[in-house]
Parts: C-alpha cells; structure tokens; sequence
C-alpha cells in the first residue's frame, strides 16, 4: 500500500503506567506498514501519571506528539484538539487501552484507498467481528442503534467503536461544526458526515475487552449527558437543518 503521511489521535485519561507500553506498542506496530506517521498523543486533564507517562514515551520515539491540557473536558474534546494538532494526510481514532489492536489500521487504510470512501470505521455489529465483550455492554450497544437508526437514519450500525479513518480534509471540515465534548462527539462526527454526503464504510474489529469492570470507566452521569447530547444533535440536525461540511471551509491549524 502507498501510505501517505498518517496522523493517529489517542485520547487518554487517567491510563496509569500502561500508556507507556501502549504508545510503545502502537508505534511500533505502525512502522510495520506506514513509514510516515504521527501519534498524536492527548492527555485529557489526567490526574494520575498519565502526563509523565507519555512524556517518556515521546522522549524515547520521535513519533510520538504530545497535546495535554490540566482540566478533564471529555473524549470528544480530546479528539478534536488532536484533530487540530494532526498534519497526516489520514487522521485516525484509537483508543488508548488497545483493546482494539492498531493492526486493524492496515486493513482501513486499504479500504480507504481502494473504495470511493471518505471514512472507515469499526463495527462491533459488523458479520465478521470478533468480540471479548460483557454482555451488558453488547446490549446497551444493540438498543443504542435501535435508537439512532430511528432518530437519525444513519446506514451504519456501530457509531461507538473507537477506531476510525478520515481522509484529512473531510474531519478538518467536520469537526470545526462538532458541538458536543463527551462520548457523543461520536454520533455527532457520523450525522454530519452522512447529511454532508460523505461515504462511510464499517469494517470488522477483533476486540478483547481489558476493563475490569462492565462499563469500564463510563458512568451513569456520563450515559445521562451522553442522552441529553443526542437529543441536542438531534435537534439541530433534524429540526433546525444544519450540518453540512461540504460548504464549511476546512479549519486549518
């Protein structure tokens, strides 16, 4: 595959430790099949060592970039401030715990390449996922798109799977028009694009679910204002009509 420049954001709050051996491993991995990357690193007002973590990591790999900031503003935040750090010609989402591997980027940026797509995304709903998942969560997933399929006619099934690819110049116009900070942010990315035409394609993911407990660190404030959120894009979607990323001017940074 001809590899142009990649830039893959990683939120993180609150990773500990195991932030070091993650950015070690994703790097890593990635000079597998992309010799020109970034990993956008974004500490989101950690209060543990997560800072200092990821300091030690970039110290030891030229690869590795760093964006932090001292108050936590949600995951949503985090993504569009590494958006605004990111100068690769494909920007992508990963998730910090890894429990979707980086070597799914392969596979996505082919899909990218080779199909008329704008965004590549994971989906656990996809037929050949492999899933380590709670039950719980796997049902809270399945009602969650019964309620965006009927709210937003998405032709998507999993708007939640961290992992995703987007050619530079479409999320540089989406996200400029993003309103939401908490775990939202993701609906929120996928109703702009559909609505502004951009194609989307789900993949498979091979997910291992690390988190000790069900939610992991997702709490009942968080799903409340993550409903709150919907409706809010809902609204302006839906009801006032606006979104349309093909007519906003790409934000550049």
């Amino acid at each position: 595959m001809n590899c142009k420049k990649l830039s893959v954001i990683m939120p993180a709050y609150n990773e500990g430790s195991r932030i070091y051996d993650n950015l070690q491993a994703t790097s890593a991995c990635l000079q597998n099949f992309c010799p020109d990357f970034e990993l956008v690193v974004v500490n989101d007002g950690s209060r543990d060592c997560t800072k200092g973590e990821m300091t030690r990591a970039a110290l030891k790999d030229q690869h590795i970039k760093i964006v932090s900031y001292e108050q936590n503003q949600g995951k949503g935040n985090a993504i569009r401030e590494g958006v605004h750090a990111a100068t690769g010609d494909v920007i992508a989402f990963l998730d910090a715990d890894l429990d979707i591997s980086p070597a799914h980027l392969k596979r996505y940026l082919d899909v990218l390449e080779k199909q008329p797509a704008d965004i590549v995304i994971g989906s656990k709903m996809h037929k050949d996922s492999q899933l380590e998942y709670p039950f719980s969560r796997r049902l809270v997933s399945f009602c969650y798109y019964i309620i965006l399929k009927t709210l937003f006619r998405l032709n998507v099934k999993d708007t939640q799977t961290g992992l995703k690819v987007f050619r530079a110049e479409v999320i540089k116009r989406i996200i400029g028009m993003v309103r939401t900070s908490g775990y939202a942010y993701d609906i929120e990315i996928l109703a702009i694009a559909a609505r502004s035409g951009y194609r989307i394609i789900e993949q498979p993911i091979t997910l291992k679910y690390t988190r000790k407990a069900s939610f992991g660190r997702i709490r009942l404030s968080d799903i409340l204002k993550m409903a709150k959120d919907t409706l809010f894009i809902f609204y302006h979607l839906k009801i006032k009509k606006l979104y349309d990323a093909k007519t906003a001017p790409k934000e550049e940074y």
